[in-house]
């Protein structure tokens, strides 16, 4: 049995979506699994069963684990994320689940310039002791977050950021989904550590004039400095601070490590990453 943490989110929704299209039984977590179910679509809610559990709570954990063997751990980035992912993972070990496949970050190091994948290194670093076989996804920046500038777009035209010309790596979250399907039902990918990209990455400028040409409208990017745009993320966009924080700090990030396409997703689902323009055309009517 694997057991789906996050379920409400979006990568735990689309990995659910990609077990249930490969008819693997699961149970999905949440605070509000009436919620929840509500949300899923049909063939997704036949092969799931949705469960309450709460990560702060590590006997609600215990109860959702019992019997499970598979554990796929991801939780919205946050104040609390590493507490919450390391109760997650005392709960699946004590409970004597065997593979946990953890979301993770780019960078996640112990000197990372990210605060985020800091903490990602910790709970990676927790689960390499734990002596359960881990596996580690490391998805770049998700497409579906582009959904946010799409207010901007539609009333000014306009694209805020700080990287200058740096590329950024996107990916479809639903490609995450399968990825994690993928390990989650084939024992040999089972202990690995996977970069997660899209086929190509893009600058600011190159996403505006992709944009435009789509809209057929000009677009524009306005390059910020670093505090200029948490300042922007704030004001304008009514970020918490420590989410404007992270944003800028993976901007940041894209400046100082050149990122490029890796084809890794290739290899685990044997197929090409769904791309930029796909998934733009797909959501046009968002930036109109």
């Amino acid at each position: 049995m694997i057991v789906v943490m996050g379920a409400g989110g979006a990568t735990g929704s689309a990995t659910l979506r990609s077990l249930a299209a490969l008819g693997a039984p699961s149970r999905s977590l949440s605070r509000d699994p009436a919620r929840l179910a509500a949300a899923l679509d049909a063939h997704t809610l036949a092969r799931t069963a949705p469960l309450a559990a709460d990560a702060a709570d590590p006997q609600s954990l215990r109860a959702a684990f019992r019997g499970a063997h598979q554990l796929f751990l991801t939780m919205a980035n946050g104040p609390h994320q590493v507490r919450y992912e390391l109760n997650a993972i005392e709960a699946a070990v004590d409970c004597g689940v065997g593979h946990i496949v953890k979301v993770s970050a780019p960078a996640a190091e112990p000197d990372s310039p990210v605060a985020v994948s800091r903490g990602h290194h910790l709970v990676e670093e927790r689960l390499r002791s734990s002596g359960v076989t881990s596996t580690i996804l490391r998805p770049y920046a998700f497409m579906q977050k582009l959904l946010l500038l799409a207010p901007g777009i539609a009333a000014a035209g306009v694209v805020h950021g700080a990287t200058g010309r740096a590329r950024c790596n996107y990916v479809d979250v639903r490609d995450i989904g399968d990825a994690a399907a993928a390990v989650l039902t084939r024992p040999e990918l089972a202990g690995g550590t996977y970069p997660l990209t899209g086929g190509r990455a893009y600058s600011h400028p190159e996403l505006t004039a992709l944009l435009g040409e789509l809209l057929g409208r000009p677009i524009r990017y306005l390059d910020l400095s670093p505090s200029e745009l948490h300042a922007h993320l704030v004001a304008r966009a009514g970020m918490p601070d420590w989410l404007a924080t992270h944003v800028v700090e993976i901007q940041q990030l894209a400046v100082v490590r050149e990122e490029a396409p890796d084809d890794t997703f290739l290899h685990l689902s044997g197929r090409a990453p769904r791309t930029l323009e796909a998934f733009l055309t797909e959501h046009l009517h968002r930036f109109r």
